[in-house]
């Protein structure tokens, strides 16, 4: 399982019928208490936990389409149209070596994006699938994000400034969230609540959806299948 950060051009020429994985990220806020990459590095430790499979890892995308955080110091977001071309770019150059290719995805709002590059890079011939968690819990930065990051990277969670947002359903949010950004709903950009947010909850979530990952990969389905998600 090398990254390709470790490789050079004649190590990789031996690994064309390994399957690129390009892990899928974001930089926004995430409340008060979480790092603004924390899409990004939970992205990063789903494909590590990538063993024993025939793959490659590409260096994680660590920007996407997060307009709706906008309003939050630090947030920085491409938007929808330039994260679709750049994947159909990206998707295309990878071509040139692989004929696989799974894009993981751990940002909400980068998904529709993600979804259309794939259907293009397939109807241009390339075997391109998008993988995305199913967490569960509460939808940004509330207790699932700070557990997953405790596991990660515990020293950039500052537990004493974490605090509950705003906890209804993301189902019932979504219309005002959708016109006017997460900031007309929270005023501090958490969606649920950290509390009970623990390392090991963390371990078990990213235990179980790196071993979705992993089955997909392993098992990879005809050309004609769906996209798939945890």
């Amino acid at each position: 399982m090398p990254p390709l950060s470790s490789l050079s051009w004649t190590a990789t020429e031996h690994l064309r019928a390994s399957v690129l994985v390009v892990p899928i990220g974001a930089t926004e806020q995430h409340g008060p208490h979480l790092p603004l990459t924390t899409d990004s590095d939970i992205a990063q430790a789903l494909v590590d936990g990538l063993c024993n499979l025939d793959v490659v890892i590409a260096p994680v995308v660590a920007f996407g389409s997060s307009g709706e955080h906008q309003s939050f110091a630090g947030t920085l977001s491409v938007g929808q149209d330039a994260l679709e071309g750049y994947l159909v770019e990206l998707g295309r150059s990878a071509t040139c070596t692989w004929d696989r290719i799974v894009f993981v995805c751990t940002h909400g709002g980068n998904r529709d994006a993600v979804a259309r590059a794939s259907r293009r890079l397939r109807g241009e011939g390339c075997d391109a699938r998008v993988w995305a968690p199913r967490w569960g819990g509460d939808a940004h930065a509330g207790r699932t994000e700070t557990s997953l990051m405790l596991a990660i990277d515990p020293e950039r969670v500052d537990v004493g400034a974490s605090a509950t947002g705003i906890t209804e359903p993301l189902e019932q949010l979504m219309p005002l969230l959708a016109r006017h950004g997460v900031a007309s709903v929270s005023t501090n950009g958490v969606l649920g609540d950290p509390s009970g947010a623990s390392a090991t909850e963390g371990k078990q979530l990213l235990a179980a959806a790196s071993a979705s990952l992993s089955e997909l990969i392993a098992h990879w389905p005809p050309a004609e299948a769906p996209d798939v998600e945890a």
